[in-house]
């Protein structure tokens, strides 16, 4: 790869490594950030090794821009788009920006990366950057101006408001989705209508704020259409939904879905996130099915806040067992073990542990982590524990406090560990 001219070859290598390895641990970190085995010390260490190879892009100055900027004209993939959008918009010079945007446009399958460099910089480089996207005339770059606020938790007010209004589909999405994560609960009559949107995307983020911002009726029925519809939204409408109906509601709908033999996962899901207790002897029943005892650990977990691994209450994988894709030419599953991070229950001992301390909760009472589900757990939770188990605690405390902002847990650790106090 001929990134510039004038360094000597070894240098440029050098610089074409920081730039390729920018992109490789942005993916990493972009799927580890909804990861069951991460939490915020794993998280700073893939970031500090991101961070150490956007430096040596920094040190290199025009030549880190060019290897960036080469990596990303061939490939044309997020991560590539994050490496050079974090240079861009830390930049002072405005023919980075103009180019960045030009490709932007051309490659909107890489916006991920985009968006997520704009969460990444620090604000002092987003100012008058972000209000100028905002105050665009295309749909595409309001739209990634509205997520750059959202992600920092910086309230477009005005332009969210005309979002919502936009004939834009994917726009009008994401300012949806904003107002569930900024609190807006100012604009509940004006979200509502869009439950009967034409499209999907529009349908489920109405409900989803909606649902997080204080209303209990239309949005908790649109959002069930979603968990009996197959759609990649059910299982983020069924985290809502147990978490906010009441425990007979969530019993009857999980009953209604269980029913349904190709939803037991999704079953197994609502039962941790309703955080009853009455659940345990049934998941600890489905850890005997290998394809089903991950995730009905990982519920079990959620509920009590044991640690499978830690308190030496997992067992090896199966010897028969085999998921994602195989070794097998002809085979044509190619799709990834959706479990693959997540321990092996030891459904016996998990039975014994239950024993011993199904007094210590309580019928009729949710739990999250082993504790009753109060603001100072969910606190607690966020501080310390893995990266779906905080999100879990966010969506309660939102839950709680309709006007609150939803906590990001995607957000860089540094200004995490400032909102907590670490």
């Amino acid at each position: 790869m001929i990134c510039y001219k004038t360094e000597p070859a070894t240098i440029r290598d050098i610089v074409a490594q920081h730039a390729e390895e920018t992109a490789f641990l942005w993916l990493l970190r972009n799927n580890a950030v909804k990861e069951a085995h991460y939490n915020l010390m794993h998280l700073k260490r893939l970031e500090d090794r991101l961070e150490a190879h956007l430096d040596g892009l920094r040190v290199a100055q025009e030549a880190g821009w060019e290897c960036a900027l080469a990596n990303l004209e061939q490939f044309k993939e997020s991560g590539e788009m994050f490496a050079t959008a974090t240079l861009a918009f830390e930049s002072s010079n405005p023919d980075y920006l103009k180019t960045l945007y030009v490709i932007a446009e051309q490659t909107p399958e890489s916006v991920d990366g985009l968006i997520s460099a704009l969460g990444w910089v620090e604000p002092q480089y987003l100012q008058g950057k972000v209000n100028g996207l905002l105050s665009s005339k295309s749909p595409f770059w309001r739209r990634v101006g509205i997520a750059a606020c959202a992600i920092h938790r910086v309230d477009p007010k005005q332009f969210l408001e005309q979002a919502l209004q936009d004939e834009d589909s994917a726009l009008r999405s994401r300012a949806l989705k904003a107002c569930g994560e900024l609190g807006r609960s100012d604009l509940r009559n004006v979200i509502a209508p869009n439950l009967s949107h034409k499209d999907l995307d529009v349908q489920f983020w109405a409900a989803w704020s909606l649902t997080l911002l204080g209303n209990r009726l239309e949005a908790l029925e649109a959002l069930k259409q979603f968990v009996f519809t197959p759609t990649n939204y059910a299982e983020e409408a069924l985290r809502l939904l147990c978490r906010t109906q009441t425990l007979a509601a969530t019993q009857q709908l999980l009953g209604t879905l269980v029913k349904q033999h190709q939803s037991l996962r999704l079953t197994i899901q609502g039962a941790g996130a309703s955080g009853d207790s009455r659940y345990i002897p049934w998941l600890i029943q489905q850890m005997a099915i290998p394809e089903q005892a991950r995730v009905a650990g990982e519920a079990f977990s959620l509920i009590t806040g044991v640690d499978l691994a830690y308190d030496d209450l997992e067992m090896d994988k199966p010897a028969d067992f085999q998921a994602g894709p195989s070794e097998d030419a002809d085979d044509d599953n190619v799709a990834l073990d959706a479990d693959e991070n997540l321990p092996w229950p030891d459904p016996t001992l998990l039975q014994e542990w239950w024993q011993q301390h199904q007094t210590e909760f309580v019928s009729g009472q949710r739990y999250l982590m082993g504790q009753m589900i109060t603001s100072e757990q969910c606190e607690h939770v966020l501080k310390t524990a893995m990266q779906r188990q905080r999100y879990a605690a966010a969506l309660e405390l939102a839950l709680s406090s309709p006007a609150a902002a939803l906590f990001e847990t995607c957000a860089k650790v540094s200004r995490q560990k400032k909102l907590l106090n670490l």
